[in-house]
């Protein structure tokens, strides 16, 4: 086996395109506010729908970050991609230039891709024939295109890549980023997810397979994980995106540092396509294998920014799996699903609670979980009900997982210098 030189890696930068709002900041006083991101959906009349709420990004504008025609040649998922990473780069005051370009890498994951402008092609398709579809089609619709866009608009170079692991893609594109830079492939990777799925299809096929909720009168309340009275999640779309460096490179240019990230798991249950294996072993071997790479003991976690779905399924499985790992620890650790302000964002849900994670790690304040009401008597944590919490974060992780099996955990701690690390 090859002896692999682990560097340290800290993330420098941070963007946030969600239905919290549009900017690091505006998401960030959001998930401490307690804010809610989910109403009826106005992105198509849902009428017909059994679900008819999400969490969608207001207020956006492509023409902020690319030209108009370059943004009419993009589906929404790379826009906000692009949105986002352009937001890292800036708030991280890194800038691409001939001297370092093949030393940045991109590494965006996304659940679905481009299936809005798959939609529409293929009504173009049955009312006035093959001639008539775009010939952007293929390139707007495939999953990868929001990291293609993205070293295109910042001349990015690097290693570029695309997870596509549903409701994990965009852990896992963070973690895989984490490895480049860990061993030396690249000095500094953007890397997050992007989703964009809030469309009549995918609405209908998510609800068709019973995983939405329906609380269709009372939106705001919808998403409530851990609760008792959960019915299932409420989609969302946008994109969260770290830009993370090697320490090094990020010292010499006297970098801002908001966390360093130290420890990467993934696992697969090789149970069922949608469905946890009851008791959450591959969970559980994914927060396992993250504590192991960060060489952390359960006492040194302060805090987990949960997959927390609000489906009946996933979030009891999930809180096993804290407590099998953690053991009696699990009931000093705060845990927080801040999906349920912004709706899960699928294969970007992993982008921007990565982004809330290192948030809570920098800032020592920790979101909420709202709409906790009932407890559910199998999901008996602390879960930070409805109200943020000051409380010193050394050490974070972040959850994700998806249909297929997925399991990814990401850990986060306080940059300290060497030989003052806890």
């Amino acid at each position: 086996m090859t002896n692999f030189e682990h560097k340290r890696v800290v993330v420098t930068g941070l963007g946030a395109i969600t239905p919290l709002g549009n900017t690091l900041a505006d998401y960030w006083e959001g998930l401490l506010d307690g804010r809610n991101g989910i109403a009826e959906i106005s992105l198509f009349d849902p009428s017909q729908h059994d679900c008819r709420i999400a969490g969608e990004v207001k207020g956006y504008d492509p023409q902020d970050d690319m030209t108009r025609k370059e943004a009419r040649r993009m589906d929404r998922f790379a826009q906000f991609g692009v949105s986002a990473s352009k937001q890292a780069l800036v708030d991280g005051q890194f800038v691409i230039n001939e001297l370092n370009a093949q030393q940045v890498g991109v590494i965006i994951g996304t659940g679905i891709g481009g299936l809005k402008v798959l939609e529409d092609q293929q009504a173009i398709y049955l009312k006035n024939g093959p001639s008539k579809c775009s010939p952007f089609m293929i390139p707007m619709m495939i999953a990868n295109m929001a990291a293609g866009h993205t070293a295109i608009h910042t001349g990015a170079k690097g290693p570029n890549s695309c997870t596509v692991t549903a409701c994990a893609a965009g852990s896992h594109a963070i973690g895989d980023a984490f490895r480049l830079v860990q061993r030396g492939y690249a000095q500094a990777m953007i890397c997050g997810g992007t989703e964009a799925a809030v469309t009549p299809l995918s609405v209908a096929g998510f609800a068709a397979a019973r995983a939405l909720s329906t609380r269709n009168d009372s939106p705001e309340t919808a998403c409530r994980p851990f609760d008792k009275d959960r019915d299932g999640f409420v989609m969302g779309e946008g994109s969260g995106i770290l830009l993370i460096e090697e320490l090094g490179h990020a010292l010499s240019r006297g970098a801002r540092i908001y966390a360093e990230i130290v420890g990467y798991g993934m696992t697969c249950d090789a149970y069922h396509m949608t469905s946890p294996v009851p008791g959450g072993e591959g969970a559980a071997r994914a927060i396992q294998l993250a504590m192991k790479d960060a060489g952390l003991s359960s006492e040194q976690v302060s805090y987990i920014n949960a997959h927390g779905t609000s489906t009946p399924a996933n979030d009891s499985t999930e809180t096993a799996a804290i407590k099998k790992v953690l053991g009696e620890h699990a009931y000093q650790v705060a845990v927080s699903s801040t999906k349920s302000m912004t709706g899960h964002l699928l294969g970007g849900s992993g982008g921007i609670e990565a982004v809330a994670t290192v948030m809570a790690v920098a800032n020592d304040q920790i979101p909420p979980t709202i709409n906790l009401q009932n407890p559910d008597p199998n999901c008996d944590l602390n879960y930070v009900p409805n109200k943020s919490r000051k409380h010193t974060v050394e050490v974070a992780l972040s959850n994700s997982f998806g249909f297929g099996g997925h399991n990814v955990t990401l850990a986060f701690r306080k940059y300290r210098e060497e030989g003052t690390a806890k």
